[in-house]
C-alpha cells in the first residue's frame, strides 16, 4: 500500500470512530459507565465489531483488514478524544494471536480477550508446565470486561479462560471509574498461542500513546475555550500573558509528542531492528505520558476550582490521564530503557 492509500485508510478509520464517539460529543455515556461491573456497553461493543476494527491487524488472507500500527494508533487517538472506555485497541492487538473458534468468538463480539503482561518482577516469572500456567499478573487493564486473557509467559503467550479453575481475579477501582485487576494463576489450564506477543505489545503501546494524545489534545482545546470565556478584572483570563506563555508551552509539547509518536510508528512499520523499535517506543511513551500529565495539570490550574469537580468534563479527562499515563511504565522507566538499549549497542 502506497503512502496516499495509507493516508486515506487513516482518514477513513478516523471518520468511522464518529459512529460511536462524535467529535465534541457529550460524555453522558462515559459518566453512566463509571462504576459499571464490566465497564463495557455491549451495544457499543457490537458497533465496534460491525465496523471491523477488531480485524484491523489481521492479515487479509485470514479475513482481516490487513492494516497496521498507524491505523491502530489513529483509532486510539480518536477514542481518547472521546474517553471511550471499551478496550478496542487492546482486543484488536490480540486478535492476530488467536485462531479458530476462539478468534471467531472475539470477532463476532461474544468473547472479549485482553492482554495480561505486567508483573512485579523485572523478568517474567509466569511459567507453563504440563499445559498449565502459574504466576501473577498485575495492573491488568479492562480486566473486568475480559472473558479470557492472553497471558505472556517465559515460553510464549497462552490463553486462559476467566472462569477456569486456578484463576483468581482481584479488581480495584481506578480514578476514572473503571477497574484494574490482579490476576493470580495457580496451575490454570491454558491454550498455547502462536505468534510474537512482544510485537503485538509494541503496537498496543503506540495505540495507548495515541489514546493519551487524543485525550490530551481534547483537554487542551477545552482549556483554551475556557480561557476565552472566564473573566477576571473585567478581562478574559486568556489575555493574561503568563497564561498565554503556559498555553504556548503546552501546545509545543503536544506538537513534539505527535512528532515523536509518528516517528515511532514509522520505525515499527519499516520493520527495523528490534532494538530500534524498543528505543523509539520507549521514547514515545516517555514523551507522551509526560505531556499528558502537563496538560492535565495545566487544565486543572487554568480552570480553577471547577477543574476538580465531577460535573465539569475537564475532570473526566484529567482522571483518565491520571489513570493511564503510567500504563506502559513511568516516563523515567522508559528513559532508562532507552538509555540501556543505547549502551548495549555501543558496547557491541
Amino acid at each position: 500500500m502506497n503512502e496516499t492509500d495509507r493516508s486515506e485508510s487513516v482518514r477513513m478509520i478516523r471518520d468511522s470512530v464518529g459512529a460511536i464517539a462524535p467529535v465534541g460529543g457529550d460524555l453522558n455515556r462515559i459518566r453512566a459507565l463509571r462504576g459499571d461491573s464490566r465497564g463495557v456497553d455491549r451495544a457499543v461493543w457490537q458497533q465496534v465489531v460491525d465496523l471491523g476494527w477488531l480485524t484491523l491487524l489481521l492479515e487479509e488472507e485470514r479475513g482481516g483488514l490487513g492494516l497496521g500500527v498507524r491505523e491502530l494508533a489513529a483509532i486510539g487517538e480518536e477514542l481518547g478524544a472521546a474517553l471511550v472506555p471499551e478496550p478496542v485497541t487492546a482486543v484488536a492487538a490480540m486478535v492476530p494471536l488467536l485462531e479458530g473458534s476462539i478468534r471467531q468468538s472475539v470477532l463476532d463480539g461474544t468473547l472479549i480477550v485482553v492482554l495480561a503482561w505486567r508483573e512485579t518482577n523485572a523478568k517474567p516469572q509466569t511459567a507453563v508446565q504440563d499445559g498449565k500456567v502459574t504466576g501473577t499478573k498485575v495492573l491488568v487493564a479492562s480486566a473486568a470486561a475480559a472473558d479470557a486473557f492472553v497471558i505472556s509467559t517465559q515460553s510464549g503467550a497462552v490463553l486462559v479462560d476467566r472462569d477456569a479453575d486456578g484463576v483468581e481475579l482481584d479488581l480495584k477501582r481506578t480514578q476514572d471509574g473503571g477497574q484494574s485487576g490482579t490476576l493470580t494463576l495457580n496451575e490454570a489450564a491454558c491454550t498455547p498461542l502462536a505468534g510474537d506477543v512482544g510485537s503485538q505489545l509494541e503496537m498496543l503501546a503506540l495505540a495507548h500513546c495515541g489514546y493519551l494524545l487524543g485525550a490530551s489534545e481534547r483537554a487542551f482545546a477545552m482549556t483554551l475555550d475556557y480561557l476565552g470565556i472566564r473573566k477576571q478584572f473585567g478581562r478574559p483570563i486568556g489575555s493574561f500573558q503568563v497564561l498565554q506563555h503556559r498555553a504556548a508551552e503546552a501546545k509545543i509539547q503536544l506538537a513534539i509528542s505527535r512528532a515523536v509518536l509518528d516517528e515511532a510508528i514509522l520505525d515499527v512499520e519499516q520493520n527495523g531492528r528490534s532494538r530500534d523499535r524498543v528505543r523509539s517506543g520507549s521514547r514515545a511513551i516517555a514523551r507522551v505520558s509526560d505531556t499528558a500529565m502537563l496538560i492535565a495539570r495545566e487544565a486543572v490550574q487554568m480552570h480553577g476550582a471547577i477543574g476538580i469537580t465531577d460535573e465539569h468534563d475537564i475532570g473526566l479527562f484529567c482522571r483518565k490521564i491520571l489513570t493511564l499515563y503510567n500504563a506502559f511504565g513511568t516516563a523515567s522507566a522508559n528513559r532508562s530503557r532507552y538509555l540501556a538499549s543505547l549502551q548495549m549497542e555501543t558496547a557491541a
